[in-house]
């Protein structure tokens, strides 16, 4: 008799189904022209001596990305050289930029419903609020001065806003807290502490809000996303989601991450490697996934998912059709 060989272990499933998209692996360097019909690819076009950039400018380690209302694309970057932030068109063509020698180490950055710039800045431990066109218009903390005070951070890495314009700031990489602010920028209260139980963080590295004004934070290290009141009252967890880079929930609360399978692989990878998860905000059950690299991501109305990435890449995933 013949025994066989049971066949070896292969490729665990997939989460949730695929996600049918493609993506321009370089945007800002490549450009999309002209917009793709429907049932198309898209047209790429990529000439490395026709930078979109000004002469010599190239993204850094990219931490973060944003769209405005009129769909331009905020990239917040680590470079020497380029401004820390570059705004592009929805094509990937370079129109403007702002902020060099205002940020030590870019981390976080989003958009709020009237428009204004938030970013977090884990070198000077702070979080400035900004015009589109980057004036100054609040800031937070002590320029180089970590603290766990009312009035100081440490290492602050992102911000969520509530309904009615408070917001929430994770202070994450020194701290292990979320901070609550009304929208004019008053401490209102903060909850976490170190550990692995409820309501206990090992690096908050990202908070968002759904519209019922529920609080998601990404306990990264944990493994984990913590639900919260707005008074910080623990509701429940995922724990099945692995180590969260970073969360976006869409105003009617499609729920989007850029994750890893545990903290080990995202440190060792440094966020290469990683999935795009969208998840059922009321059950927490995966709908869909597919392999990205990323630290970062944002979802616009139309679905196109930005993802910035540590690599020094912004990438643009856009639905198949397009």
């Amino acid at each position: 008799m013949v025994m066989l060989a049971a066949d070896p272990p292969g490729w665990s499933p997939r989460e949730g189904e695929l996600l049918k998209y493609r993506v321009n692996l370089r945007f800002g360097e490549e450009l999309v022209i002209p917009p793709p019909a429907p049932n198309q690819k898209a047209a790429l076009r990529f000439d490395g001596d026709d930078d979109t950039m000004p002469a010599g400018w190239k993204f850094g380690r990219v931490s973060a990305v944003a769209v405005n209302a009129q769909g331009e694309v905020f990239a917040f970057h680590r470079g020497r050289r380029a401004d820390p932030m570059m705004i592009f068109d929805g094509k990937g063509r370079y129109l403007r930029s702002w902020g060099k020698g205002v940020f030590l180490t870019p981390h976080g950055l989003r958009i709020d419903a009237a428009g204004n710039v938030w970013t977090t800045d884990v070198g000077s431990h702070q979080v400035m609020k900004f015009t589109q066109k980057g004036e100054l218009l609040l800031t937070l903390g002590k320029k180089g001065q970590p603290g766990a005070t009312r009035d100081t951070f440490d290492k602050p890495t992102d911000i969520a806003f509530a309904p009615n314009g408070d917001f929430y700031v994770s202070d994450g990489y020194g701290n292990t807290r979320i901070v609550k602010f009304s929208k004019d920028g008053k401490y209102l209260l903060e909850w976490g502490r170190p550990g692995r139980g409820p309501g206990e963080f090992n690096t908050p590295h990202s908070v968002q809000v759904d519209s019922k004004g529920t609080v998601y934070v990404s306990d990264r290290e944990n493994n984990r996303i913590q639900m919260f009141t707005p008074e910080g009252k623990f509701l429940r967890m995922w724990n099945h989601l692995g180590s969260t880079q970073n969360i976006f929930i869409t105003p009617n609360d499609e729920v989007w991450m850029i994750t890893h399978r545990e903290s080990v692989e995202a440190g060792a990878l440094n966020t290469l490697g990683g999935r795009i998860f969208r998840v059922d905000l009321a059950s927490g059950r995966i709908l869909g996934s597919i392999e990205s690299p990323g630290h970062w991501i944002h979802v616009t109305p139309d679905r196109l998912l930005l993802i910035a990435s540590l690599t020094g890449n912004v990438l643009r995933w856009y639905p198949e059709y397009r």
